[in-house]
């Protein structure tokens, strides 16, 4: 499926709230990083693909790469001046979702499923310290900061495989207690 960028916008610019600005972008490109804040990078390499990281205050991105094709998954709560070239689709991470594309002749295909919950205070600290436990028991890519309401956590855990790397990356907001978790697969055939 692909959504026009005119279409894209209108998603974009739906104001839901916290949890409802959160949105999974699918670009079929890849995103220079001048436009993002980034706080921490990783790339992992395997034979036939590359696959990069960013984790930024409350979003990520990925990039996708092999000798033929390059996409990247943007997942933010950002409005505005996000890029729209290139848009394979976009949706709102609001509930649960799950996606995939198959971007055919590059042989590759992308899965992500996502879900998103508003927590109260004590289930968001308990989450907090289970889930920065967890990224550090994996090795993950983990950005902590603050905002009005407390710790803040961003993580990205990555298990690469020989034809396939899977994702894990979980954004914990202490404003609101939202936590947006996102399982996201690049898939060679």
């Amino acid at each position: 499926m692909t959504i026009s960028p005119s279409k894209h916008t209108q998603i974009i610019q739906r104001p839901h709230g916290i949890l409802g600005n959160y949105q999974v972008l699918l670009y079929g490109r890849a995103l220079h990083p001048e436009p993002f804040q980034l706080k921490a990078r990783r790339v992992v390499r395997e034979s036939g693909y590359e696959c990069e990281g960013w984790l930024m205050r409350g979003s990520h991105v990925l990039r996708f790469q092999t000798a033929t094709m390059c996409c990247s998954e943007l997942v933010t709560n950002q409005e505005r001046n996000l890029p729209t070239s290139g848009i394979v689709t976009a949706f709102l991470c609001a509930g649960e979702h799950e996606f995939d594309h198959d971007f055919g002749p590059a042989g590759v295909k992308y899965y992500t499923s996502v879900q998103t919950e508003t927590l109260s205070e004590n289930l968001y600290e308990a989450t907090y310290a289970e889930l920065l436990n967890y990224g550090k028991e994996q090795g993950g890519l983990i950005h902590a900061f603050e905002d009005e309401a407390g710790g803040c956590l961003g993580i990205l855990c990555f298990e690469q495989h020989a034809k396939s790397i899977h994702v894990d990356a979980f954004h914990l907001l202490a404003k609101g207690g939202v936590v947006v978790r996102t399982q996201t697969l690049f898939e060679m055939k």
